[in-house]
């Protein structure tokens, strides 16, 4: 299905004149936004890294102890919940290794970066290369690699295990083949032995059904940062798009008491156009930035504790962000009246 976009158009499709247009190129420059932001939170301190990740392995450790000594259905599903959230948040620590702001060193950023990927089974460089490529090109229509137009799941072809993979030049091929080795040894010579020493029920129950929640996490995040916002924003192609006006698509939210928790990787705006600046300073980073931003930055709704307001937001992006058209270099997404039926999409009127 192909159609034009309308620029600007809003959720409900209705033009509405005066209004800000989130497509117009901005009226500053990245350097801008860059000398807003405070020297300080520039710095990696590497120490400080590293006791977010012994904090959060503290974490699970204790979790796992405790279900294991009370081995109650009524503890497990908290268990599992609260697992699942704490593998997203090393998941988070290891995306920060892989972007280089987890400290100034390769080496111990490669080291962490593995350990911590690897435990909940993500190839840490085939990962890192291929997000790379997400955050260079968001918001092109063909280049972007992550929650693309054209497919209605995450990522374009290819394999983050395969070297071979379009996904990597010939010189990445040693990296994807190092992470592809330790995923495997996380999975025959851990994960398998302690299938075969405590069974696998207990092993599932353990780590399968965590693994799971950290997925839906990962999904819902990731989605979220990418869609879902009131007003409808622009996917862009050739002479139209920009790091910046790519980066400016992103959008922060709110998770309550999950903040903390998975490291502040809702306040995404900054993050995507500065992935160099630790998580720990992205708050205080994106304060400096707004008055730079203006209307470029959506201010992320007020969550409660538990940031059940986001579901909504999610539900109606599926419903109705589908496709983009084939033609234009500026445009959004539209909504495909097939895809549910017509009583669906009327139901969401």
């Amino acid at each position: 299905m192909v159609t034009a976009s309308t620029k600007g158009q809003p959720l409900n499709g209705d033009e509405r004149e005066g209004e800000f247009d989130p497509s117009d190129p901005p009226p500053f420059r990245i350097a801008e936004i860059r000398a807003a932001i405070p020297k300080h939170c520039w710095v990696k301190d590497p120490w400080r890294s590293l006791s977010y990740v012994m904090r959060d392995i503290l974490a699970i450790l204790g979790l796992a102890a405790v279900a294991i000594f009370f081995n109650s259905w009524v503890v497990w599903p908290l268990y599992w919940a609260a697992q699942g959230t704490m593998f997203w948040a090393i998941f988070v620590l290891g995306h920060d290794c892989g972007h280089g702001s987890f400290s100034d060193s390769p080496l111990l950023n490669s080291i962490v970066g593995h350990v911590l990927h690897s435990s909940i089974l993500v190839p840490y460089h085939g990962w890192r290369i291929s997000h790379r490529t997400h955050h260079q090109n968001h918001g092109h229509v063909e280049n972007d690699e992550s929650w693309v137009p054209w497919s209605r799941s995450p990522g374009k072809k290819g394999s983050h295990f395969n070297p071979y993979s379009d996904l990597f030049h010939p010189e990445e091929r040693k990296y994807v083949i190092t992470s592809t080795i330790c995923w495997t040894l996380m999975v025959a010579s851990i994960l398998y032995l302690l299938a075969m020493l405590i069974g696998s029920v207990q092993m599932l129950k353990i780590y399968g059904v965590p693994y799971f929640v950290f997925v839906v996490w990962l999904d819902f995040v990731t989605y979220l940062h990418h869609h879902g916002y009131e007003q409808k924003l622009p996917w862009y192609r050739g002479q139209e798009w920009s790091y910046l006006r790519g980066g400016l698509t992103t959008i922060d939210r709110d998770y309550g008491w999950f903040n903390n928790i998975h490291h502040d990787i809702g306040t995404h705006v900054v993050h995507h156009l500065f992935p160099q600046i630790p998580h720990y300073h992205l708050v205080e980073a994106t304060k400096a930035a707004k008055p730079v931003l203006g209307k470029y930055y959506r201010e992320p709704k007020k969550s409660g504790p538990i940031p059940f307001h986001l579901l909504s937001y999610l539900v109606r992006s599926i419903h109705q962000d589908h496709y983009v058209s084939d033609k234009g270099e500026v445009v959004f997404y539209q909504t495909d009246p097939q895809l549910y039926g017509f009583s669906l999409n009327k139901k969401m009127e």
